[in-house]
């Protein structure tokens, strides 16, 4: 299923005085954002420190690949537009630390890879001291982005900047006119994007939640699918995540088929603390990640030094770690 538009990028067109730009990470994300400026005309210098992820880009027309960082920028007109799309942490920041020797005052670097806005609001600021600007710009649409578009929210220091940027957005985007925003100052691409995924976080375990509550009731023999495709059309919790559901329940024995894992991204933690920092309560956000917490394991020695106080104090029975229902993956029964 494919819930987006039609706006294919091979029918897009740009503004034809967008500069090449050079593509700084060729993962999922970036590779696919590559496909999407080329086609739409733009040239990009891609680089990418794995060779295997350079390769899958390989023939892409439009595309030139370079095995280096430093031959990568080199490649591009002066002044010059670097877009990032790499992990938060060590990844962004020593290629940040190798890009202040490579450019020169008046280019710019554009991070849309996940980043704390924070982290963003000090690189602005040791940037500028080169005389480089920098853009902070977060990215969403997943997989679907070459095929619809991203959504794009970037900050930037002034007019300029964001209208360098904007240049690229609006091939991005779905539609030049839409699924982008210059939302302020340096740090407020990123901050804006860190809310986002608070509140992707918050929906997703209300989905999961319901549909485990379904399941819950298996006298009744709910069909999960039928009601995830029956909720896309008129109800009032329709959305992409719910379209997402309605399409993984297609498969047989889907839910069964993974393991109860879910990993968390910085996103989840960097929007708890903001709310801690701000005094704003966000309560839902917050349980949905401690829930990730709870399914990497995390809440195992709190939940056996719970068996073990209720042992103590009532003289409950306590399942054994080697018992055949804990080796399964389920807990015995009783409360």
């Amino acid at each position: 299923m494919n819930p987006g538009n039609e706006n294919g990028p091979a029918t897009r067109r740009h503004d034809p005085s967008a500069a090449p730009i050079a593509m700084i990470g060729l993962g999922r994300m970036g590779a696919n954002m590559a496909r999407r400026l080329a086609r739409a005309g733009i040239a990009v210098e891609g680089f990418d420190p794995l060779p295997a992820s350079r390769e899958a880009l390989a023939g892409e027309p439009g595309v030139r690949l370079h095995a280096s960082l430093a031959d990568a920028v080199a490649a591009l007109p002066a002044p010059r537009t670097v877009w990032l799309m790499l992990p938060a942490g060590e990844a962004t920041a020593s290629t940040l630390a190798g890009l202040r020797g490579l450019l020169a005052p008046g280019d710019l670097v554009v991070d849309g890879g996940n980043a704390n806005y924070l982290d963003s609001q000090r690189r602005a600021a040791e940037l500028d001291a080169d005389g480089v600007g920098f853009a902070d710009c977060g990215v969403s649409g997943g997989v679907w982005g070459l095929a619809n578009g991203y959504c794009l929210m970037f900050g930037a220091a002034d007019a300029q900047a964001a209208a360098r940027v904007a240049v690229y957005a609006r091939a991005l985007a779905p539609a030049p006119d839409c699924g982008w925003l210059h939302c302020g100052p340096v740090g407020a691409g990123h901050f804006t994007k860190m809310i986002h995924n608070g509140i992707e976080y918050g929906m997703m375990q209300a989905i999961a939640e319901g549909f485990a509550l379904l399941e819950g009731r298996q006298e009744m023999q709910l069909d999960l699918g039928a009601i995830a495709e029956l909720w896309r059309h008129g109800s009032v919790v329709r959305s992409w995540l719910l379209d997402l559901t309605a399409d993984a329940l297609r498969e047989p024995g889907a839910i069964g088929s993974v393991a109860p894992l879910v990993p968390d991204s910085g996103e989840g933690r960097w929007t708890v603390d903001e709310a801690v920092r701000q005094g704003t309560p966000a309560p839902v956000i917050a349980m949905a990640l401690m829930s990730r917490f709870d399914s990497q394991g995390r809440a195992d020695t709190g939940n056996r030094l719970l068996a073990l106080m209720r042992k103590g104090f009532g003289g409950h029975a306590v399942t054994a770690a080697s018992s055949p229902a804990m080796l399964a993956g389920k807990p015995g029964a009783g409360s």
